[in-house]
């Protein structure tokens, strides 16, 4: 049984796989909150890392978020150049400390605002009892050994 079917991943693959059912369920997610969030999946992680006015450098960031440092360097100066950002000289080394601006607590919030509206649809859809069970099948997942 095909669950999520995905143009990207072959029907065999998923036939086969509930692996690639997890993973096509977890990116068509991500995609569909990028979509209408205009913002990829790496920006609201590291708006993530910056929550309660954290200063972080671009190496605990990446750290944090298991992320390549160049993706995350990438996506902060991007980030900096639109005004979510704002860069600080550390006191001392060569790092550079990143934090969110104003404009990058309103676009946080707004992002938030959004996986919210989408949790409660997914809410709506299911039944407290298919959310309990989904939530304890993906736990399982999440912990096996492979």
């Amino acid at each position: 049984m095909i669950i999520v079917p995905r143009k990207e991943i072959p029907e065999d693959i998923l036939r086969d796989s509930v692996l690639a059912h997890v993973a096509a369920a977890y990116f068509g997610v991500g995609k569909k909150l990028e979509a209408k969030t205009q913002c990829s999946a790496t920006r609201g992680f590291i708006l993530s890392t910056l929550r309660g006015d954290a200063t972080l450098n671009q190496n605990q960031i990446a750290t944090l978020l298991r992320f390549d440092r160049t993706v995350v360097h990438r996506a902060v100066k991007s980030m900096v150049r639109e005004g979510l950002l704002s860069e600080r000289k550390a006191k001392s080394g060569r790092a550079i400390r990143v934090k969110l601006t104003p404009k990058g607590h309103k676009y946080r919030e707004r992002l938030i605002k959004a996986r919210m509206a989408a949790d409660d649809s997914v809410r709506k859809a299911l039944t407290p009892e298919e959310i309990t069970t989904l939530l304890r099948l993906l736990k399982l997942i999440a912990e096996l050994e492979f």
